[in-house]
Parts: structure tokens; C-alpha cells; sequence
């Protein structure tokens, strides 16, 4: 589909359903959430779908005049959510999806441009966007719109049920305190 048939208008309380099942679709490879289910299962009686998608609950509840969707021929194909810090002077992108189909004509690109317009429209000179390391469309994308990369961020996990973690204070396998040596 052609980029010029894509409109954007403000998000609709009718469009959330969509927006989860665009996210969930979206971050099938590219989601913490997902990575934390590879190594621990499901949690909680949820699945990463689950979770990601309240995400863009999250997302509409904070700000809904922030969140834009992008429409071809009247069907929802994609969708950007911000938030503005404007004490930190920061305008921050939280999510951003395209359906499969209509990825690589443009519609990303469209979104963040919105977005950052809606943040200069609200006197915000910085914006911020993250991706993962394993994601590289956000990769390519981001840097393309004028981001630079500012910083790297590991995220862990942990079963708070383990029995073999070390407590407070404790060392855990292998750990040796201040001057201790290998013996």
C-alpha cells in the first residue's frame, strides 16, 4: 500500500481491542515479556501476550490524547503511544506497532514523525525511544528518524522461589568477599 493512503488521527476508545492484538503481533520477537517466559514459563497464569498487551492499557490510560493510529482504507495497520515529561522537558515513546502485512511502507517512520511533531506542538525539544537488542527494524528505524543511541540497558529476572539463591548477605556460589583468594 502506498504511504500517501495512510491517514493518522487521534486515538478512539473503540481502537484499543486492535491496538493489543497489533502489539501482541508486533513484539512476537522483539518483547521482554517474551524473553522472560522463554526462561521461566508462563507466570502468574498469564502468558507475555498477556502482558504485553496491558502495556498499551498502560499507555492509553496515562495519556490517550497521546496515542495516534494509523489508518489505510479505514482499517487500523499501526499505532504510536507517548507521553510527555514536561518538567524533564522529554517526550517519551513507549510503543510503537505496524501489522505484519503493511511493515516496510513507511508507516513506522509516519508515526514517529507525528509523534515528535505532537511533541514539539507541546514545547518538547528531546525525545525518547527504546528498543531491544534483538529488534533490528528498531535498530535501523530509530537512527534513520534522527535518534542517536544514548545507552544499553540489560534487564534480568529471577524466580523468587529458587531455594539455591543466596539471601541477604550471603554469597551465592563461586562469590568470594573483599580479600578473600580461591583456595
Amino acid at each position: 500500500m502506498a504511504i500517501h493512503e495512510i491517514t493518522i488521527r487521534a486515538y478512539q476508545d473503540r481502537d484499543l481491542p486492535t491496538l493489543r492484538e497489533l502489539t501482541v503481533e508486533a513484539f512476537e520477537n522483539v518483547s521482554i515479556d517474551r524473553n522472560i517466559e522463554r526462561q521461566f514459563g508462563v507466570i502468574q497464569g498469564h502468558d507475555w501476550r498477556w502482558r504485553k498487551a496491558r502495556h498499551v492499557d498502560h499507555d492509553v490510560a496515562r495519556d490517550p490524547r497521546g496515542t495516534f493510529v494509523a489508518e489505510a482504507s479505514g482499517e487500523v495497520v499501526g499505532y504510536i503511544s507517548t507521553w510527555i515529561d514536561q518538567p524533564a522537558g522529554i517526550g517519551n515513546i513507549p510503543n510503537l506497532a505496524v501489522r505484519a502485512d503493511m511493515r516496510g511502507a513507511g508507516i513506522g517512520r509516519q508515526l514517529i514523525e507525528h509523534a515528535l511533531d505532537h511533541f514539539r506542538r507541546h514545547g518538547i525539544r528531546h525525545a525518547r525511544i527504546e528498543t531491544l537488542e534483538q529488534n533490528p527494524v528498531g535498530q535501523r528505524l530509530y537512527p534513520a528518524c534522527g535518534f542517536r543511541e544514548v545507552a544499553r540497558q540489560i534487564h534480568y529476572c529471577i524466580d523468587l522461589d529458587e531455594a539455591d539463591r543466596p539471601g541477604p548477605g550471603e554469597r551465592g556460589p563461586g562469590e568470594r568477599g573483599p580479600g578473600e583468594r580461591e583456595t
